[in-house]
């Protein structure tokens, strides 16, 4: 497994590759992997010739500066986990080989990003396709592998690959949980053990509501998912949403005739945790 950090060296591996006309499989990651990460990787491996995984931290999507002062790191064993899988190369750059300059692109993500996260997290959603573009112009994937926990990302990143024309399939790939239910996030590793223990409510409080739904109105369901986490010590409800999956409008009535999904996120303690559900 080779272990590139400049833009141009990792310009030149793709090149090589695609010269002996071998397809390459990108997940973009920030690091502290875990098996939501692996679970894209192995996806990657099994339809490409070769894998390329970034690490990145990227400054550009944080809006809250010790948010990212306190994002896990933990390179090395990143990189025993990705040699595990049998991972090709990974891109590992500092924040000076991506952003020599200050990146000042505007990209027209319309209400996409100015809802759920966008709301909450205002320039968030700017620095994700600023990182993420750089990233798909170093390493022209053909394909690129995106998990279905961050929903809004994930349809923001398929939104500008369309706008911006860029030949390559996006591929969702579905939450990994653990046995509680709980999703997979490096986030996880910030919570105390007595956190660790409620956390699975959320999604046991969500997949719930997709079995009353029947029985209440979208806005009776969505006050009721509220409540019952909130009622619960140590938890606290930033937002919950039920959002047609195209548009992330939320929907009016279960009539509407499109996708459904949930989409939450909720502080357990100080660390704030991010899921969605079908509906």
């Amino acid at each position: 497994m080779q272990i590139i950090k400049s833009k141009a060296e990792m310009t030149s591996f793709v090149e090589n590759q695609k010269r002996e006309n071998r397809t390459i499989g990108f997940v973009p990651t920030m690091g502290a992997l875990h098996e939501g990460h692996l679970a894209l990787v192995r996806e990657s491996i099994k339809s490409n010739s070769r894998t390329v995984v970034s690490i990145f931290v990227n400054p550009t999507q944080f809006n809250n500066k010790e948010d990212l002062r306190l994002y896990p790191r933990d390179e090395q064993a990143d990189f025993e986990k990705l040699r595990a899988e049998k991972c090709d190369a990974v891109f590992f750059p500092t924040v000076e080989e991506m952003y020599p300059e200050p990146d000042e692109r505007i990209f027209d993500l319309g209400s996409l990003a100015t809802v759920m996260e966008g709301e909450f997290r205002p320039g968030h959603f700017s620095g994700v396709v600023q990182i993420v573009t750089k990233l798909f112009d170093t390493v022209k994937p053909n394909r690129a592998y995106f998990g279905k926990k961050d929903f809004q990302q994930l349809t923001i990143i398929q939104h500008i690959t369309k706008q911006l024309n860029y030949n390559i399939d996006i591929v969702p790939v579905p939450t990994v949980r653990e046995k509680d239910g709980l999703a997979k996030s490096s986030r996880n590793k910030l919570l105390t053990a007595e956190q660790r223990k409620i956390a699975p409510k959320i999604f046991e409080i969500m997949s719930i509501a997709v079995l009353e739904k029947e029985k209440y109105s979208v806005q009776e369901l969505k006050n009721r998912v509220v409540s019952k986490i909130d009622a619960i010590d140590g938890l606290r409800t930033e937002y919950f949403d039920i959002v047609n999956s195209q548009t992330l409008m939320s929907i009016n009535s279960w009539n509407e005739k499109c996708e459904k999904v949930g989409c939450i996120a909720v502080y357990c303690g100080k660390v704030r945790l991010i899921d969605n559900i079908l509906f």
